[in-house]
């Protein structure tokens, strides 16, 4: 004689069988705990990717440099002389790896930097490498009274009207592109050039 209150042994075996809609609900919550632990293992890796850049030796960097890659952008500008010369032309170059460094003579990082470019310009001048300054809307006497100061013998011309500075993107002195012997910027240095940031980018375009 069974006992109140108690159920058959079949029945209680049946309560304890999960049904078709709690099977649904498991493999539904374990697929989704998979896609959260597969999502966030890639976004974790992301975050410890870093970022490529198309400028080297700066602190800052650039995704997507429009220039990089490109024919640099011919240019023909007055240079920038005690006596009237004939205007310098980019594309006279050809051929050769050319250095473009955009400054002003209010900057101060390109006072900083000044006396360090023309040191590495005397160490690059016997390989051939063409260092062009471009002195970028600045008056010619201050243009003047700053090479003088700073002891600048390479090349510069004046970009008055800013539109050559701004053809390269340029958006604040000082900047410096490297042009292989193809005609082609390789990299830019946003800000102040150290003579490893230099060098690693001179090796770019002399190789």
């Amino acid at each position: 004689m069974e006992a109140k209150g108690t159920e058959p042994d079949i029945l209680r075996v049946e309560k304890q069988k999960p049904g078709p809609k709690r099977k649904r609900s498991i493999i539904i919550f374990s697929a989704v705990t998979l896609l959260n632990i597969a999502l966030l293992a890639f976004l974790w890796t992301q975050l410890l990717t870093p970022a490529q850049t198309t400028t080297q030796g700066s602190n800052q960097t650039h995704t997507s440099d429009p220039l990089i890659g490109h024919p640099a952008p011919n240019f023909t500008l007055d240079a920038l002389n005690l006596h009237p010369d004939a205007p310098v032309s980019l594309a006279s170059f050809k051929g050769k790896p050319i250095i473009l460094n955009v400054w002003n003579s209010t900057c101060v990082p390109c006072m900083d930097e000044a006396h360090l470019l023309q040191s590495l310009w005397l160490q690059v001048k016997p390989q051939g490498v063409v260092f062009i300054g471009i002195d970028f809307q600045d008056l010619k006497s201050d243009g003047l009274s700053f090479l003088k100061k700073y002891g600048v013998t390479y090349q510069n011309v004046l970009d008055v009207s800013g539109s050559t500075a701004i053809s390269y993107g340029v958006t604040a002195t000082p900047e410096t592109l490297f042009i292989n012997r193809q005609g082609v910027v390789v990299s830019r240095v946003i800000s102040e050039l150290t003579e490893q940031s230099f060098q690693s980018n001179l090796r770019l375009i002399t190789r």
